[in-house]
């Protein structure tokens, strides 16, 4: 398999994965947060004082801190159980009414009225943060809240993944902790850690932390270059050992992740270049795809190139976004070729489409000689959907069904004029008879043919009709095809002759 072959199918495997995230329970564990945004523009200093006056042009709140974890794992389609703490006041009134509104099963959240919710407001003047406040109780929860969170969490279905998002508020207690991750061992499940302690040792028994460059570089007591990763590693297997951890998926910022494992093996997933915009959040977003990506039965490399991918568009918006799965199947789906693709491409590219929502259209043929009667057959097609797939019969398919005087243009020409046909979003090459293998990498909605065909005999109406698509039949140019041109040139010899 050439390296492209295998790139193709590594992102047809990420895609299932993805699709497999749905329904999934995960349970997020940890501080709660209000994130505030009041953007506006800048156009003076204030005689006060040396500040800027933003004049404030809108307001945002989202969900911040553990809660935008959830909201993450609720957007790819899994049940996201949230467990924690917030104030008896508006913030977490209104932090509750999201979570609802998101779709996040709110279960395991305490109401406390001896707490406030932890509120992080932030200035913007043209995109640009000026000042941000917070509101917070840092204090440790009691372990009567402790308790309720967990018991409130167990009396629901089984997680199939728990992650505890710790930002250091008091929520993820020494008991909570203790708790949690001696539940998790004895029902087999993974507890991925978003860590904010200095100690990372106070996670000792979980699978996996993620850390980001500068909180590992905190626990080691040494500062660490993003591009020695020979020192991450030599940083992280002691931890990994002493908190007898499965492993630790280092957050390196624009270089994407380090994943470094108990028996010293370390793989790096580089970051897929884009603008940056904001990176609150990013770390979020990681967690939660990475720990819904292992709960779904991805590898850990699996789940880090899917976690690694949401995150580089997570970090392209202004503030904690959830990033959909169909972005983020669409930066996956990124191929380095144009339309003409192989099956594998066809694939995945397809199963992208899908997950966004897109209407797939398929159609097959010899398409020797491009005249007309074509022409009307892919236009019609189109507009049954979002995206036509056309696959031609090889040159070798073509003499076996038309003779060896056909084909009068090659496969290579016949595919590269018909993708650059406005109306055609890919276009493949099938050396078989039949386009039928074809037509199950490419799991189309509708499956079309001319009405010179009968409907029991269009090859494949079985698979697309049990798949829930439909055939159709569309009607024919009177005297075009490649069969009648080809002997018009012949009799045209023949007179001149």
């Amino acid at each position: 398999m050439s390296g492209q072959d295998s790139f193709i199918v590594g992102r047809q495997r990420l895609l299932e994965i993805l699709e497999w995230c749905r329904d999934r329970e995960i349970w997020i564990v940890g501080d709660l947060m209000l994130d505030e945004y009041v953007r506006g523009s800048v156009d003076r200093i204030s005689p006060e004082a040396p500040v800027p006056v933003v004049k404030v042009g809108d307001v945002h709140n989202r969900l911040g801190g553990a809660a935008n974890v959830a909201r993450q794992v609720a957007a790819l389609g899994a049940n996201a159980v949230l467990a924690g703490v917030v104030g008896d006041d508006e913030a977490g009134r209104w932090l509750l009414e999201e979570c609802q509104r998101q779709g996040i099963d709110t279960r395991g959240v305490y109401v406390d009225n001896c707490r406030r919710t932890t509120r992080k407001l932030r200035v913007l003047g043209h995109s640009q943060q000026l000042v941000r406040l917070d509101w917070e109780d840092a204090g440790p929860c009691s372990d009567v809240v402790s308790a309720a969170l967990h018991d409130r969490l167990a009396k629901g279905r089984m997680a199939d993944a728990i992650i505890l998002s710790d930002y250091a508020k008091g929520v993820l207690s020494d008991g909570s902790l203790s708790r949690l991750i001696g539940f998790a061992h004895t029902s087999g499940r993974r507890v991925i850690v978003d860590p904010k302690r200095y100690d990372l040792g106070a996670y000792r028994g979980a699978s996996i932390l993620t850390p980001n460059l500068n909180e590992l570089a905190r626990a080691a007591g040494r500062r660490l270059d993003p591009d020695d990763r020979d020192a991450i590693v030599a940083v992280a297997l002691p931890i990994i050992q002493a908190a007898a951890l499965e492993a630790l998926v280092v957050t390196l910022s624009d270089r994407g992740m380090l994943l470094v494992q108990r028996d010293g093996e370390s793989q790096h997933v580089p970051a897929v270049r884009r603008a940056v915009s904001d990176v609150t959040g990013a770390g979020d977003t990681a967690v939660a795809v990475l720990a819904t990506a292992l709960a779904a039965g991805s590898t850990l490399l699996q789940g880090m190139e899917i976690a690694n991918t949401a995150a580089g568009l997570a970090v392209a918006e202004v503030g904690a976004v959830a990033v959909a799965p169909h972005q983020i199947s669409s930066a996956l789906s990124e191929a380095p070729r144009g339309k003409v693709v192989t099956r594998e491409e066809l694939a995945a590219r397809a199963a992208g489409w899908r997950m966004a929502g897109k209407r797939v259209v398929f159609t097959n043929g010899c398409f020797d000689l491009l005249h007309a009667g074509h022409l009307s057959l892919l236009h019609q097609a189109a507009e049954l959907g979002d995206v036509l797939v056309l696959a031609i019969n090889s040159d070798a398919s073509v003499r076996r069904l038309k003779g060896d005087s056909r084909p009068i243009v090659p496969a290579e020409d016949r595919a590269a004029l018909l993708a650059a046909l406005s109306c055609v979003d890919a276009v493949t090459i099938f050396e078989e008879d039949t386009p039928l293998e074809t037509l199950r990498a490419a799991r189309p909605h509708v499956l079309v043919k001319g009405q010179d065909y009968g409907i029991e005999n269009v090859v494949g109406r079985d698979l697309v009709e049990t798949d829930g698509g439909r055939v159709v039949l569309v009607p024919l140019m009177d005297a075009k095809s490649t069969t009648a041109i080809v002997e018009r040139i012949r009799v045209g010899e023949a007179a001149v002759g």
